[in-house]
């Protein structure tokens, strides 16, 4: 299985690192081209190659963590999704203003949905700092990752990406409301640090 990594800043890294570990396929992708990426793809090792944006979007799994800012223009113009899995790790913060993001009312995955027709969006992966993200998963137990999402088939791959990982799963629901548990700013979940003992 191969994962496509669209924004390789410090939530991308963490999660690439996890991901090479367990040893999936990882294509990395940011808006400066594979070949600034190569000194990370060359830490990473494993099965980890630099790829561009476009080529990142056709993995079997999509996972999205850009600057609020640069996602519509960067995903407008992807090939077509054909029920791909896109796993939203954004929050809707407009930097380096620190803006909260216009939504319409509506919550960022579902803002993420609309923008990558006929996706499978998982949100996660958003509530932790990079560098809780990045760390060992399992110290005592297993550090929590929350998700949502509106396909229940979308959300267990990612639960079994997470337990090849280390991570426990929390699903929250669907989008809508489940969204709104682990969105930042206005959920409650995010900076939560959460263990599962065994």
């Amino acid at each position: 299985m191969s994962i496509g990594i669209i924004g390789a800043g410090e939530i991308g890294q963490a999660f690439a690192k996890h991901v090479v570990k367990a040893g999936y396929e990882v294509l990395l992708s940011n808006s400066r081209g594979p070949e600034s990426l190569a000194p990370l793809v060359a830490k990473l090792g494993g099965k980890s190659r630099a790829v561009t944006v476009r080529e990142a979007a056709t993995a079997d799994i999509v996972f999205i963590s850009l600057p609020w800012k640069h996602l519509k223009d960067t995903v407008s113009g992807l090939s077509d999704w054909n029920g791909r899995i896109v796993i939203d790790a954004m929050n809707p913060i407009i930097t380096p203003e620190f803006i909260v993001a216009d939504l319409g009312g509506k919550t960022s995955s579902e803002v993420v949905a609309d923008l990558v027709p006929g996706a499978r969006v998982v949100k996660g992966f958003n509530t932790l700092t990079p560098a809780v993200l990045g760390s060992d998963p399992q110290i005592v137990g297993r550090r929590v990752i929350f998700i949502s999402g509106d396909d229940a088939a979308a959300k267990a791959e990612v639960t079994r990406i997470n337990d090849k990982i280390g991570f426990a799963t929390i699903d929250l629901g669907g989008l809508a409301d489940g969204g709104k548990l682990h969105q930042f700013p206005g959920g409650p979940l995010p900076t939560l640090n959460l263990i599962k003992l065994p």
